[in-house]
């Protein structure tokens, strides 16, 4: 599953990408300093995994990753092949969910290209080139579809009436991600299209070091802007990120973080906030050789979760035995939570909880 860095410009991408992956892209002050798509693969931040480290002692630890892709900059025309235009909606088309980086910040070192800094004229001219693209992908498939329902299918019918909601909304200016949808018109007609405008977003407004714990004017307009579009928003100096991770010691990036009054670093949050937007999450194993976590779909079921080890495991399931989280970190070991009854057996249909502790037997 990945997640693509957008935005335009001179927003901070690529310095954000940085931050989160310590790849080191290409940082500069010109448009499209980002051309072919730098990938990260990223450690999920999560104390449960240090918890279990300090209790088991095992000879490693291996935590969960999200995969983030950092895009180059868009603008105006991008739809038409503007500038990387194609590359970008290409590239884009390929994330799973989208991290929208907003200038939200002063600085008359760093050009923007529209002269000024305005979270929401920038927001929409991505918005809007995302739409123009996604009404493109609408016009082709009602073309067809269009054919069949003269004929009487029924199926194409309902098909035409979801594409024609569809392409009202997206000539409105509304993305598809804000429009609701029947559970079986959805999976069946919107999902398989795989709009733009329908990926799960996250607005990242990027301030200066005096915001970062409490936003700014930029901030609460785009915070407007975006009530009515189940989307997130999470706020981050950008800048402030890079510098933290400059530094070399934990404690050194500790005293920097108190001293802006943060309690973490904010690209710790983006990070878990990716993951969540992708709709994942995590179950443990624990044992003396690997205490790992592993990344399941939200939902998964104990048979499915045993897959993401090994085909074989899902294959030939049997049983799960299972421990909360907090049950295994309260009682200390696998054993004590045994004796105390908090490990559970549990069959193949199972809804696997964020933060299960499993072991799984199976046989092929």
């Amino acid at each position: 599953m990945k997640a693509g860095i957008v935005g335009l410009p001179n927003v901070g991408k690529s310095t954000l990408f940085n931050c989160l992956s310590n790849a080191k892209a290409q940082s500069a002050n010109f448009p499209f300093c980002t051309i072919e798509p730098n990938i990260g693969i990223v450690n999920i931040p999560d104390p449960r995994l240090e918890r279990l480290e300090a209790l088991v002692k095992p000879v490693r630890v291996q935590p969960a990753t999200v995969e983030i892709v950092d895009i180059a900059g868009l603008v105006k025309g991008a739809s038409k092949g503007e500038g990387l235009g194609n590359q970008f909606l290409a590239n884009i088309r390929e994330t799973d969910a989208i991290l929208h980086v907003l200038r939200c910040f002063d600085n008359d070192n760093i050009v923007h290209v529209d002269g000024s800094v305005n979270p929401i004229r920038d927001k929409e001219t991505i918005d809007m080139e995302l739409q123009l693209k996604d009404l493109e992908t609408v016009d082709k498939k009602l073309e067809k579809v269009k054919r069949a329902a003269k004929t009487g299918n029924k199926e194409a019918q309902k098909e035409e009436a979801v594409l024609v909601k569809i392409k009202s909304a997206l000539e409105a200016g509304v993305s598809v991600r804000a429009l609701e949808f029947a559970k079986d018109d959805y999976d069946e007609f919107v999902s398989p299209a795989q709009f733009i405008t329908d990926k799960p977003v996250m607005y990242v407004c990027n301030v200066d070091e005096e915001s970062a714990v409490t936003g700014n004017a930029y901030v609460e307009r785009v915070r407007e802007a975006v009530k009515d579009e189940n989307a997130e928003i999470l706020v981050l100096a950008v800048g402030t990120e890079a510098d933290i991770t400059e530094l070399d010691s934990y404690e050194e990036r500790q005293m920097f973080l108190q001293d802006i009054g943060l309690d973490e670093p904010g690209s710790s949050k983006l990070i878990r906030s990716a993951y969540k937007l992708l709709k994942q999450q995590t179950y443990f194993t624990a044992g003396v050789k690997e205490v790992r976590a592993w990344t399941i779909d939200v939902g998964a079921t104990a048979p499915q979760a045993a897959g993401v080890i090994h085909t074989d495991f899902e294959k030939g399931f049997i049983r799960a035995e299972v421990i909360a989280f907090e049950d295994f970190s309260d009682l200390g070991s696998e054993a004590k939570a045994k004796e105390a009854g908090k490990m559970r057996v549990e069959g193949k249909n199972y809804v696997v909880k964020d933060g299960d502790i499993m072991h799984f037997l199976f046989n092929v």
